[in-house]
Parts: structure tokens; sequence; C-alpha cells
């Protein structure tokens, strides 16, 4: 393996190591509902106090990463995923579980501005695309294992040991981390992003704006996969999990199998293009789902074409993105990507938890087909907007 693979490798590894402890809250939503008697709505709440952390510190993460590097930022931000991981079945109330899910989606800002920017420097010529895409499967992988350790464990133990395992796990990448990857070294100043002049280049703007309504689609998505399967379908949480970690695989191969499409496209075109279609087709099965009665295998179904489409579509996502910006601004234009996403994220989750109790789950899949829609008519002026050049 050359070591320039070897790099993508051991980042699409820590991205994993990453994504397992963020996610694993996404597969618990069923226990805390029962563990702290709550609606949908304050299960929502509880996935949006986690994206609220996350959001608040990718700037000051994604600063930190042009300025010192990706390796130590890396670093931190595993070591505070697995102590939060840890934490997270210790909290005695629901306050401080609130408390404990910001702290992790804080530690869990680091991935994207320290990862993607590792990758650009990293990925072969030609392959930035592709390299994406591997380490975006570390997301999917991460968090189709979490679904399978967290229901896995909770049907033969307390659900509250699958978050122990996660952090231990996580505490030993780092481990390994520290000692095999090097990294590239940043500007040496930590300085304040220039967002202003992010925002004032419209193809970025148009990219940033879709990805408001890619991160509502997918959080929103995947924080209600396993209480549809009970509540819907009728089936039990381990059976929801399974659905989950299914979304989860199928968007890592189509993440892989993006990325190599976008190459062969070409540059941020290829890339805005290939997202174009993955978000039309995630529309498009969300308003199946708002149609379809609930079964568990429309389910099984339906949700693999969503992590084909809809889930598949961020490593696409992030390399059209890298692409619209020089090397020394990739950690800053990422965190306002990610903003863009996970705004999408910390909005719709507790919209769609009050459209299940109000009008049921056909209306909620309903709002999650409009949105991906939103975001594929934005995508499109990307199409446009990179076909003709006009980048800036």
């Amino acid at each position: 393996m050359s070591e320039t693979w070897r790099a993508v490798g051991l980042i699409g590894g820590w991205q994993t190591a990453a994504s397992l402890c963020y996610y694993s809250i996404f597969a618990a939503t069923g226990f805390v509902r029962e563990a702290f008697s709550l609606s949908e709505s304050l299960v929502g709440v509880f996935l949006t106090a986690a994206l609220v952390g996350y959001t608040v510190a990718l700037f000051p993460s994604g600063a930190a990463v042009d300025g010192y590097g990706e390796r130590p930022v890396m670093l931190a931000g595993l070591v505070g995923l697995a102590v939060a991981a840890v934490a997270v079945p210790l909290a005695p109330t629901y306050a401080a579980l609130l408390a404990v899910a910001v702290i992790l989606g804080a530690a869990y800002s680091t991935a994207m501005p320290a990862s993607n920017r590792g990758i650009v420097a990293a990925a072969p010529t030609g392959r930035t695309s592709l390299a994406m895409g591997f380490k975006q499967v570390g997301v999917t992988t991460g968090s189709a294992a979490a679904s399978l350790v967290v229901t896995g464990v909770a049907a033969v133990a307390a659900w509250q040991v699958g978050f122990w395992a996660i952090g231990l796990l996580a505490a030993g990448y780092a481990a390994l981390f520290a000692v095999q990857y090097r990294g590239r070294s940043g500007t040496g100043e930590l300085s304040v992003p220039d967002v202003r002049g992010l925002l004032g280049r419209p193809t970025y703007l148009a990219l940033v704006a879709a990805g408001f309504f890619v991160g509502a689609s997918i959080f929103t998505m995947l924080g209600y996969i396993v209480l549809y399967v009970q509540d819907a379908v009728g089936a039990s949480p381990a059976l929801g999990g399974v659905v989950l970690a299914l979304t989860q695989l199928t968007g890592s191969g189509a993440r892989i199998g993006a990325g190599s499409l976008a190459d062969r496209l070409g540059g941020a075109h290829g890339a805005a293009l290939v997202a174009l279609a993955q978000l039309a087709l995630g529309g498009t099965l969300f308003g199946a789902l708002a149609l379809a009665p609930g079964s568990i295998g429309l389910a099984l179904v339906l949700f693999a074409g969503l992590g084909v489409s809809i889930h598949g579509s961020t490593g696409v996502f992030y390399s059209c993105l890298t692409e619209l910006v020089d090397g020394d601004e990739v950690g800053a234009a990422t965190a306002g990507g990610q903003t863009a996403i996970n705004l999408g994220g910390v909005v719709t989750p507790p919209l769609f938890g009050l459209l299940v109790e109000t009008a049921g789950y056909d209306a909620a899949w309903a709002l999650l087909a409009a949105t991906a829609g939103l975001g594929a008519v934005l995508l499109f002026t990307v199409v446009r907007r990179t076909s003709a050049g006009t980048w800036v």
C-alpha cells in the first residue's frame, strides 16, 4: 500500500471511531425514551442538543485545524468523544443527559474540518473524490456499528454497557492513531476564519445552502428510523437497529461508488452532479415512505435506498466543497458547510417529532421529501455554475 493510501486509511479509521461514538445516541433513542419517560419531541431535543454542541464548536475546530494541523485536533477530539460516550449512560437526569449530549457533539466537531484537510493533503492526484468517499465510509461504518453494538448489547445486557464498550474502542484507536499518523502542519497561528469572504462566493454559498437540507434529511431520518420501525411497523428495537445499520451500510457503498463516479466526471462539477442525482432519488424515496403502508419488508427496501441516495451523498458534497476553495481554507470552508448541515439537523428532528405526534409518520416523511427536493434545487444551481466555470 502506498504511503498516501495508508494515510487515507488511518484517517478513515479515525472517522469510523469518531462516528461510532457520536452516532451511538441515534441508536439509543428507544432506550432513552423509556429510561427518561420522554415524548417523541423530547427525543428530538436530545438529538438536537448534540447537534448544537457540534455546530457551536465547528468554527473554532476549523480554525484550530488550519492553525495547528489536523493531527492534534483529531487526537483531542477522539479522546473527548470516548469520555462523552462513557458518560452518556451515567447521566442521572434528562437535563444532565442534554449536557453530556452537547459535550459529545462539541468533541465530534473536530471530525469534518480535520479529516477533510487530511484527505485533501493525502489523496493521490485525481482521486480526491474517491479518497473522500473512503473517508466518509467511516461515518456510515461507525454509525452502523454503533447501531448494532447499542441494540445488540441491550438484547443480552443493559443498554448502558454498549456505550462503555464504544468508549473503550475509541480510546484504543486514539492511542494507535497517535503513534501511526503524522499529518500536515498548519500555519502556526490561530486566526478568525474569513467567513464573510467564503459566503461572498455564490457557488460556495449555494452549496452550503444545499447542505442545510442535506442535514435536515439525514439527521432526522437517522434519528427516527428505530422509532418508526417500533411504532409504525410494530417490530422490536433490535430489528429497528438492523434497519438503521442497513441504511448505514448501503450509504457506505454509495459513498465509494459516488466518489469514483465523481472523479470520472471531473472536479467540482462532477461531484455536484452526482450529489444532485442522489438528493433527487432521496426525495422520491421519502415520498414513497409517506404513501406506503408500514411493513418491515418495505422499510428495509426503502431505507436501503435512502442509504444509497441521501446518506451516500456527503462524500461528494465535501469533495465539491474542497474543490471550490484553496488548500489553506479547507478547515474554515468545511466548518461552514458542516454548520449548514448541522443547522438542518437542529431544526428538523423536533419538527418531525411534532408531526409524528399530531399527524402521523406519513406527514413527517412528506416533510423530508420536501427538504430533499429543496436541496436538489440548490445543487442544480451548483451544477450549472461549475459547468460554466463560474466558481466564485
